[in-house]
């Protein structure tokens, strides 16, 4: 039976964004975008579906930098550095007997 070898606790710690509706506006801001070059005389004129789309593309853009840069600045500056979470093992040829 192969011995068993205790593997220590990784020391990396993972951070995870915050969750923002940035994206989700962004993708309305592109779609009101590209329907304002396709949609002349829908409701409104066509212009009219540009602007709103550049402000909400432009708000959200500037959102997820802001969110983004807060971010980075709260995670921690140092980490305990520690070696490979796994163990090394050597490699051997096969024995030639």
């Amino acid at each position: 039976m192969a011995e068993q070898d205790p593997i220590p606790a990784a020391s990396e710690q993972i951070y995870l964004p915050r969750a923002s509706w940035g994206p989700a506006f962004f993708a309305l801001g592109a779609a009101l975008l590209v329907c304002g070059i396709f949609a002349e005389g829908f409701m409104v004129r066509a212009w009219v579906y540009a602007i709103f789309g550049a402000i909400f593309l432009l708000a959200a853009l500037w959102s997820m930098v802001s969110a983004a840069t807060r971010g980075f600045f709260r995670l921690p500056r140092r980490q305990r550095v520690r070696g490979a979470v796994l163990p090394v093992r050597t490699v051997r040829p096969p024995g030639r007997g």
